[in-house]
């Protein structure tokens, strides 16, 4: 029975591991994703100011700031992501091996 024991015990530790794989990369890709999103607000912005400047005019503040609350918006979520990816690694990392 002892067998059987450790067996289980070595494959539930085994599917923790695949688990915690898995949750990192979900949050890696959601990174991923969101630092696309900010990039994009970003490139957003600096266009409209751009062809506002170009025009020869200034960018209406409604607008700026509809396009400045969009980046910002990103990086908050970029900074939340990170946190969780970074709980996760202190987590993964804290676990104490079995014996």
């Amino acid at each position: 029975m002892a067998i059987w024991n450790t067996l289980k015990g070595e494959l539930d530790k085994a599917g923790r591991a695949a688990q915690g794989a898995l949750d990192e990369g979900k949050l890696r890709l959601e990174l991923h994703r969101a630092k696309q999103r900010a990039e994009s607000a970003a490139a957003s912005l600096g266009f409209a100011v751009y062809r506002a400047r170009a025009g020869g005019s200034e960018l209406e503040t409604e607008r700026y700031s509809a396009l400045a609350a969009n980046v910002a918006s990103a990086e908050a979520e970029i900074a939340r992501i990170e946190r969780d990816l970074a709980e996760l690694t202190n987590k993964s990392s804290a676990t104490p091996p079995s014996v």
